[in-house]
């Protein structure tokens, strides 16, 4: 049973940064949307990147953005992966992701009538359009962009895909143990959770929802060692 990865998101403030990374966050997320109340400007996120230490990384969220706008927030933040949110294609993922060379992860906003095959037909196309995809993250489907802090139905997500997937949308400190112990997935991903306000982190909650998540690790270890074990 390997560790799920954690990203928080939405980052505006130094000391949100340094709240998630002595939390242990593997990953921190940046909002280049400039209709999210966590927007941060290329020059507010190159600061906040600055405190980020090694081994930890940084994403930068995009939604519809042109190539020349991903460009030039690469060219100055050091992001270490994307994450596309709005309606781009295979094809324009592959172009955005091909221009700032940077791996690069697709949003998939679940809806009420989305299957497990869909998930997989979704993730294979992403795959065959570009080397730079590194995976899916799992979001409900809303009419704005961005998470809204709503559960999708964890059950649809396919076994075979699960351990390769981030699991995003609606997780709090509640349900972050449940989550992660129904469906394993790879990674989870927050930011309105562990918030006190829109764009404002609460320390005390992102400590809580890491610890959620590793009390989630260790109940799927202790199953997996009674099932090898009987």
């Amino acid at each position: 049973m390997q560790r799920t990865r954690i990203k928080i998101c939405g980052l505006t403030r130094p000391e949100d940064v340094s709240a998630a990374v002595n939390a242990g966050a593997d990953a921190l997320g940046l909002v280049f949307y400039d209709k999210s109340p966590r927007f941060v400007t290329a020059a507010q996120a190159a600061a906040l990147a600055s405190a980020v230490p090694p081994f930890v990384t940084t994403v930068g969220l995009f939604v519809n953005a042109t190539v020349a706008e991903v460009a030039a927030v690469t060219h100055i933040v050091p992001i270490s992966q994307l994450q596309f949110h709005g309606d781009e294609t295979p094809a324009q993922c592959a172009a955005l992701a091909a221009i700032a060379n940077r791996p690069f992860l697709r949003v998939f906003r679940v809806r009420p009538d989305t299957r497990g095959a869909d998930l997989l037909e979704y993730e294979n196309e992403y795959r065959a359009a570009s080397p730079l995809f590194s995976g899916l993250l799992l979001d409900t489907f809303v009419d704005a962009y961005g998470g809204a802090g709503k559960v999708f139905d964890w059950s649809i997500v396919p076994k075979e895909i699960a351990p390769r997937v981030v699991l995003s949308g609606g997780l709090s400190v509640q349900n972050a143990t449940d989550a992660v112990v129904r469906v394993r997935p790879y990674a989870v991903d927050i930011s309105s959770g562990v918030e006190q306000q829109k764009g404002i982190k609460d320390a005390r909650k992102i400590a809580a929802f890491v610890q959620a998540v590793r009390v989630a690790d260790a109940t799927s270890e202790s199953e997996n060692h009674h099932e090898r074990s009987t």
